[in-house]
């Protein structure tokens, strides 16, 4: 059984693999360095030594070939879980999971409900070079056929995985890269999510509502600790950007009347985007103002000197919610 996770990303996502490994034979690892090294940040530390070159295997350095074995693998019934290394580095692999892995159920009209989990590391931060520290989640959140995660704890990852090797359908789960072993952060409420893909309140508010996922989940509660008790912020964690979990944010809109979205993403059609447009559609009739967006402009992630410029940071969120709510 699942149980909540306090410690650091990466811990905790060791934990479940290495649970996951033990209970489904027919579950195995894929990807580069993943068994001798543990993975470019040692998420899957010593799994190899315990269960096997077999079951966790280290990869040519070639995506396209380590989610074209998954597919088969997938199709004979087996349950592969990949790793890229960074997300810049998923774009050899966008041919095998959209024009393949995507399309399977389909193509075979339902006979075939091939599970495959690939695990990205995701986002900026850390000081990392170019194809590094990318936030790509956009690309496969529109592809039909792929589901799309984006953990911020835990526990999340640890119930996002345990259901993903379940779905009969490829998921892409992101991992935040500076929270692999950030243990603490701000308050959170700490009631669950209501299942496996809805989002979850992760602070209480009245006054607006700020829908975010992943690693800017923590400048987004930070902001929102700040501004207290003048302000009244809500958080939700989405935790998945496809499905999008719109009957969350509905709720909370119903409640406070004003939306902003924060991403690490580029701003130009990405996921904030999708919200805003589903917002108007169904409920523009709870807005006390317009939808608001908070995220780097449409252009390539700096160098490491410059990326502070890039990233949304805890004033500049504070900074729009007071215009909005000002």
């Amino acid at each position: 059984m699942s149980t909540a996770r306090s410690d650091g990303l990466a811990a905790s996502i060791n934990a479940t693999l290495s649970d996951l490994l033990e209970q489904e034979p027919g579950l195995l690892l894929l990807g580069e360095d993943i068994g001798r090294l543990g993975g470019v940040f040692r998420v899957t530390r010593g799994l190899q030594e315990r269960f096997g070159k077999e079951r966790v295997r280290d990869t040519l350095l070639a995506e396209s070939s380590i989610i074209g074995q998954a597919v088969g693998m997938a199709m004979s019934g087996l349950v592969p879980v990949c790793e890229i290394q960074f997300d810049g580095f998923s774009y050899p692999a966008v041919n095998q999971l959209v024009t393949q892995a995507a399309r399977i159920g389909v193509r075979w009209n339902g006979q075939v409900s091939p599970s495959l989990v690939v695990r990205v590391p995701t986002g900026g931060g850390f000081r990392g070079v170019e194809h590094h520290s990318e936030s790509n989640e956009a690309l496969f959140a529109r592809v039909p056929g792929i589901s799309v995660a984006c953990p911020s704890t835990g526990e999340d990852a640890d119930q996002i995985l345990r259901y993903a090797v379940t779905l009969g359908a490829p998921v892409v789960m992101y991992e935040p890269i500076r929270l692999y072993w950030r243990k603490a952060g701000p308050p959170r409420d700490p009631a669950p999510a209501t299942s496996p893909t809805a989002a979850r309140i992760a602070r209480r508010g009245t006054d607006l509502t700020v829908v975010t996922y992943g690693a800017i989940i923590h400048e987004v509660l930070r902001a929102a600790h700040e501004l207290s008790p003048d302000v009244d912020v809500e958080v939700v964690d989405l935790r998945w950007v496809a499905p999008l979990d719109m009957d969350t944010i509905l709720r909370s809109l119903s409640r406070t009347g004003r939306l902003l979205i924060v991403h690490e993403g580029s701003r130009d059609l990405g996921v904030g985007a999708e919200i805003a447009a589903s917002v108007v559609e169904r409920d523009v009739g709870s807005l006390r103002g317009p939808v608001r967006r908070l995220a780097p402009d449409r252009r390539v992630y700096p160098p490491a000197d410059f990326e502070q410029q890039y990233l949304i940071g805890v004033q500049e969120i504070k900074n729009e919610v007071l215009v909005m709510t000002g």
